[in-house]
C-alpha cells in the first residue's frame, strides 16, 4: 500500500526500554485476540508516501534461547516509519469522519515498544500482542508481531499490518464514541452479556474490523491500494478468528469462549465496512445474531 501522510503526524511514542511488570494489560484493553495463543503456538497476534516494508523484512531476525528479538535498527525504524504513517493516515480519516457528523476526532497515540510496557490498563508484555487501552487512550505495537503475524500465522503483506493497526484505532473510535462505556454498563448489570459466540465481547470487536473496513474504503478512494492488499487483509482477519485460533495444533473449538469471532465473521465485518465506507454500517450490536 501507500500512505499519503510524509509524516506521523505527531501520533507515534518510542517507549521501548521503558520497562514494565509482568502482568498483563486489563479487561479494559482491546486487542486482535491471542491473548494466551502465545503460550499454545509460540506466537500471539493478532504508503502517497511511498514508504514500504522491504521484500524480505524480518522486525524480529532471531530469537536466542528465550532472549529479546535481535533487530537491526534500520529494519526495526522501517516497519516504525510506515507503521507511523498508516496510523496517521487512519486517524485523518476518522477526523474528516467525525467532522461530517459534527463531532470532534481526539487522535491517539501510537506507543511503540518491545518487552514490556507501563499502560492505564495495566502492565503488558509483548505476549499480549497489539492492543488498545481505552484509560490513556493509546494503541501499543510491539513491532515483532509483523514477523509473527507472517511466519506463524500465515498473515503476510504490509496491508495485513496496517489492518491489525486500523483494528486497534477502531478500538479508540469506540471509546470516543461511548461504545465501551456502553458495554461495560451492560456487562455490570449481566456478567454473562459479554460471554459467547453472540456476546458483547465479541460483538465490540467484529465492529472494530468493521470500522477497520471503513478506512480501507477511503484509502482505496484515495488510489493508496496495491494490487492484493484487501486479500492481506481478509487473510489477517481470517488468520486471528476465534475458531482458526482455537483448532490449531489440533484443539477443541469452544464457540462458549469466543471474545472475538471466527474468522469468517472477521472477514465479514470489514468486508462490511469497506463496501460501504460508513461507521453507521458497523453496528453490530443490533443483529440478534451475528
Amino acid at each position: 500500500m501507500r500512505t499519503r501522510r510524509t509524516d506521523d503526524a505527531g501520533d507515534m511514542i518510542d517507549a521501548r526500554g521503558s520497562g514494565g511488570g509482568l502482568g498483563r494489560a486489563g479487561k479494559g484493553a482491546g486487542g486482535l485476540g491471542l491473548t494466551g495463543v502465545l503460550i499454545l503456538l509460540a506466537i500471539q497476534l493478532l504508503s502517497g508516501g511511498e514508504v514500504s516494508i522491504p521484500a524480505g523484512f524480518d522486525p524480529s531476525a532471531a530469537i536466542a534461547n528465550g532472549s529479546a528479538p535481535v533487530r537491526s535498527s534500520k529494519e526495526e525504524d522501517s516497519l516504525a516509519q510506515f507503521s507511523g504513517r498508516v496510523a496517521a493516515d487512519i486517524q485523518d480519516v476518522w477526523t474528516d469522519l467525525f467532522r461530517q457528523d459534527g463531532s470532534t476526532y481526539t487522535r491517539a497515540k501510537i506507543v511503540r515498544y518491545s518487552g514490556a510496557v507501563n499502560t492505564a490498563c495495566g502492565d503488558a508484555t509483548s505476549a499480549v500482542g497489539p492492543f488498545y487501552c481505552p484509560g490513556d487512550q493509546r494503541v501499543y505495537l510491539d513491532m515483532s508481531f509483523y514477523a509473527d503475524m507472517r511466519d506463524e500465522l500465515g498473515a503476510t503483506g504490509d496491508f495485513a499490518w496496517a489492518y491489525v493497526i486500523s483494528h486497534e484505532l477502531g478500538h479508540h473510535v469506540q471509546e470516543l464514541t461511548g461504545t465501551f462505556d456502553e458495554v461495560q454498563k451492560a456487562e455490570r448489570d449481566d456478567p454473562q452479556a459479554g460471554e459467547g459466540a453472540q456476546g458483547l465481547s465479541v460483538r465490540t470487536e467484529l465492529q472494530a474490523d468493521c470500522y477497520a473496513g471503513v478506512w480501507a474504503h477511503a484509502a482505496y478512494g484515495y488510489g493508496q491500494l496495491d494490487a492484493g492488499d484487501l486479500q492481506e487483509a481478509f487473510g489477517a482477519a481470517q488468520a486471528v478468528g476465534d475458531d482458526r485460533l482455537q483448532g490449531a495444533g489440533g484443539g477443541t473449538v469452544r464457540p462458549d469462549t469466543f471474545t472475538h469471532g471466527t474468522s469468517r465473521q472477521r472477514q465479514h465485518w470489514f468486508e462490511v465496512g469497506y463496501e460501504s465506507g460508513r461507521p453507521g454500517s458497523c453496528d453490530t450490536f443490533a443483529p440478534d445474531r451475528i
